[in-house]
């Protein structure tokens, strides 16, 4: 039998078949991008949101220069058919951002993690209603397990009268909130990547939500101490350094086979939260977000099987950001 067009097309995202080294690129990058979400929660602390998304976008943006020019991809990642695009990605993915870093602030790292994993469902979710894709009954099946472990996830402040609570419920609002908007960008992104080249989506989002990020520089930004100020640019270049090996990771391995790496975030997180903050997941917590993972390894396979390549938007969608 004939491979279909979508088949056909995840198979030329990548141009050397080493599933080894695109897995090692994917792992590399999810580990940084949870160090980096450590740092967010760290310096969150004392720095507002705003200033926060401002450096972790602009100090990429020397590490995705450097990268096109090695690449020589410089021209092409200036070059653009159609700026409007790069804006509303930019607006929603930093408004997703913004959104993340808050959760990040006001959750353990553990729980921020296991609800950043409901994207894939929202994205599932808006790709019926926005664009009319049919839904049939094991991906539906996946989306209300999915939607179970967010409502276990969230029974503990859904129960409790106590302001802790009430700050953890917050922050869980936030982080659904970001992962809804990513399920727009990844949405967006899929009619990007039809007309304008990957290293322009790169360079153009670090860019445009740079500068939409300094729309909140009345809102109270301060002066951050010199061991503060490293910290919040270290979280542009890990951050840029991670983007550009998940790209990278794509040119070694299809979409399909990457895409499950995507929970390897939880290993770093359960690491990195306790020993960094000294946070430890509670059974509800690892309960739901191991129902989510679950609905979204079904929806993975099942999508492999009908061979839907989502690789191209996948590669640019940042897992931590927009």
């Amino acid at each position: 039998m004939a491979n279909s067009p979508e088949q056909s097309s995840e198979k030329t995202l990548f141009v050397s078949n080493r599933p080894g080294l695109g897995i090692l690129y994917k792992t590399i990058a999810i580990g940084m991008f949870t160090v980096m979400s450590g740092i967010v929660k760290e310096v969150s602390q004392t720095i507002p949101t705003g200033e926060v998304v401002f450096f972790r976008s602009f100090a990429a943006l020397p590490i995705i220069l450097i990268w096109l020019v090695l690449r020589g991809e410089l021209s092409q990642g200036l070059k653009t058919k159609n700026l409007d695009l790069h804006m509303w990605r930019g607006l929603v993915g930093s408004t997703a951002m913004g959104f993340n870093f808050v959760g990040l602030a006001l959750l353990t790292l553990p729980e921020a993690t296991a609800l950043s994993y409901v994207t894939p469902i929202f994205t599932l979710i808006l790709s019926a209603v926005i664009l009319g894709e049919r839904i049939r009954l094991i991906r539906i099946s996946a989306v209300g397990v999915g939607l179970l472990g967010v409502l276990i996830m969230l029974s503990p402040q859904l129960s409790s009268t106590e302001t802790m609570q009430d700050t953890a419920l917050i922050g869980s609002l936030c982080m659904l909130a970001a992962a809804a908007a990513r399920g727009f960008v990844q949405i967006h992104l899929r009619k990007m990547a039809q007309i304008e080249a990957t290293a322009a989506i790169v360079f153009y989002f670090s860019l445009t939500a740079s500068i939409l990020s300094l729309l909140t520089l009345p809102f109270g930004w301060v002066v951050p101490p010199l061991h503060t100020l490293f910290l919040l640019v270290s979280t542009g270049i890990i951050g840029g350094i991670a983007q550009i090996l998940v790209t990278s990771s794509y040119r070694y391995a299809p979409a399909s086979l990457l895409a499950p790496y995507d929970y390897t975030s939880m290993i770093f997180a359960l690491f990195i939260g306790y020993v960094w903050f000294d946070e430890w997941p509670t059974l509800v917590i690892l309960a739901g977000a191991g129902l989510v993972i679950l609905a979204n390894v079904v929806v993975i396979l099942r999508e492999r099987r009908l061979g839907l390549s989502r690789g191209k938007a996948k590669r640019l969608l940042d897992p931590k950001g927009g």
